[in-house]
């Protein structure tokens, strides 16, 4: 079953993609206890291509790309590296 935010929030990013801007996403993410679990996030996300990473913090990631559907690569980035995440809808 397709989520409805979810489709709304893909929708603005397709949307600011076609005007030129960066689209931003936050996701939240599990198992981040310390400055070092920031380190590592950070890390994993900007391993992806075509990610800027914007802001991370314990449980949570902010990052910005051109690509309007960047959360799949990200979330599986993150669980590779240890950290179970979700798109913050």
């Amino acid at each position: 079953m397709i989520n409805p935010a979810r489709c709304d929030l893909l929708r603005r990013a397709i949307i600011e993609h076609k005007e030129g801007n960066m689209a931003e996403f936050t996701l939240r993410i599990d198992n981040m206890h310390c400055g070092s679990c920031v380190r590592r996030v950070t890390q994993a996300l900007a391993s992806v291509a075509g990610i800027e990473v914007k802001e991370v913090q314990i449980g949570a990631a902010r990052f910005a790309t051109p690509d309007a559907a960047p959360s799949e690569a990200a979330i599986a980035a993150l669980a590779k590296a240890g950290y179970p995440a979700r798109l913050e809808e």
